[in-house]
């Protein structure tokens, strides 16, 4: 007989489980290990770009701190160096500003705009114009550093003549204006009776580039986007310098829109209804066949000076304005032969007594036919017809010419053609 066993209990079952859990096989041990080894060797090997990584992020700081006490020794000269290191600080800073906005505006709550400011006003004219680059190196992309220039009173430093003033200078003085002008399209407050005075010598200068005179014609164009600005543009003579400026092809676009801003208010339309070269100018521009942007400006203004104005209508139908309309109603752009067409209307609206609303003239009319203007309406009616005439002929005659020469040009091509196979005597 066999000794009985005792039949397995719940402490040998735990047991056994763990003993299999603690101890695999040995295939399972070895593998493991494997992987322990494969992922501490990982692990070494990540700890060099991190060591190589801390290494870089100290070298940055210390350049970052280098830097840094080099900006600050170069604040420090510019407020409390000779004129020669306030030179050389003027120019790191303005190689400084040039990186990023974020530099430009740490250079300005540094304090580094009130002494450039001052600069700006020295009777040195390298020191002046250096100290007009920085700040327009300082002024680029930032409203705050511009606002900042105007509270430190550059407007006031500004020259109010070009005697003793070079064209470069001139020319950096009127690219920083028009970056401080972008701060009338926001609430800070811009007084536009300070730059006034600078743009107009400017403008009226037969020294100054076209470049300098673009860059003036920019500041008074936003200047003059400010309804409450145009006051004080009218009375400062703006008007006077823009007409003087209208005829010249490469200055009249963005002067034909500083106008527009202002003749629609009535000082602006008085002023330039005044004007000896209006409408003469502004019928001229009209003809303008390359420079399309120019003859819808120009449309425009006529536009507002012909409505519900009889003087400024005679004026501009003695001048000759109906030809060039139908002209313009003709072969203008379509924004031009829109606005030609609207004042076509209203001349030959002219005698009739009702008109829709924004319709043109609509005051000092009679009723037609009343015996009080019937021989002017029918002096009237001869004058449109002469006027229709005399623009068809010129219409007939100018597409007669443009055919003759294309003929011309077949011709001679043929000819070219014809002769070019046949060899010369000599």
């Amino acid at each position: 007989m066999f000794p009985r066993q005792k039949p397995p209990t719940l402490s040998d079952s735990f047991s056994s489980a763990s003993t299999s859990r603690f101890f695999p096989y040995p295939k399972l041990r070895f593998f493991s290990r494997i992987r322990r080894f494969l992922r501490s060797k990982s692990l070494s090997k990540r700890s060099f770009p991190s060591a190589r990584f801390e290494k870089e992020t100290i070298e940055m700081r210390e350049e970052e701190e280098e830097s840094s006490l080099g900006l600050q020794k170069s604040v420090k000269r510019l407020h409390f160096g000779s004129w020669e290191e306030k030179e050389a600080a003027a120019t790191e800073i303005r190689r400084l500003a040039q990186e990023d906005v974020k530099t430009r505006k740490s250079l300005a709550e540094l304090g580094v705009v009130p002494p450039l400011v001052s600069m700006v006003g020295s009777p040195v004219v390298g020191r002046r114009r250096l100290a007009a680059q920085t700040l327009l190196e300082l002024a680029n992309g930032t409203y705050t550093n511009k606002a900042v220039m105007v509270e430190a009173g550059i407007l006031s430093i500004l020259p109010k003549s070009i005697d003793g003033v070079d064209e470069s200078t001139m020319h950096d003085f009127a690219r920083l204006l028009l970056s401080i002008s972008f701060l009338a399209n926001t609430q800070f407050p811009l007084d536009p009776t300070e730059i006034l005075p600078f743009l107009v010598v400017v403008l009226e200068s037969d020294s100054s580039s076209i470049e300098t005179k673009e860059s003036c014609l920019c500041t008074l164009y936003n200047l003059s986007t400010v309804l409450d600005n145009s006051g004080p543009l009218i009375n400062g003579g703006a008007v006077q310098s823009l007409l003087r400026l209208v005829s010249e092809k490469e200055l009249s676009e963005k002067a034909l829109a500083t106008i527009g801003n202002l003749v629609v208010t009535l000082t602006g339309k008085k002023a330039v209804e005044n004007s000896p070269v209006v409408p003469e100018s502004l019928i001229e521009i009209m003809t303008w066949e390359d420079k399309p942007k120019c003859q819808e400006l120009s449309a425009y203004i006529l536009m507002i000076l012909a409505h519900q104005s009889s003087v400024q209508r005679q004026k501009m139908a003695k001048a000759g304005i109906v030809p060039v309309l139908l002209e313009v109603a003709l072969l203008g752009s379509p924004l031009s032969q829109k606005r030609a067409f609207k004042l076509l209307q209203w001349f030959k609206d002219e005698r009739q007594t009702r008109m829709g609303p924004h319709s043109g003239p609509q005051t000092g009319r009679f009723v037609m036919g009343s015996p009080v203007n019937e021989r002017e309406t029918v002096e009237g009616k001869k004058m449109m017809k002469t006027l229709v005439k005399q623009s068809l002929n010129k219409n007939m005659e100018m597409i007669t010419r443009r055919a003759n020469a294309a003929t011309a040009a077949s011709n001679l091509k043929t000819l070219v053609l014809s002769t070019s196979s046949k060899s010369l005597p000599y």
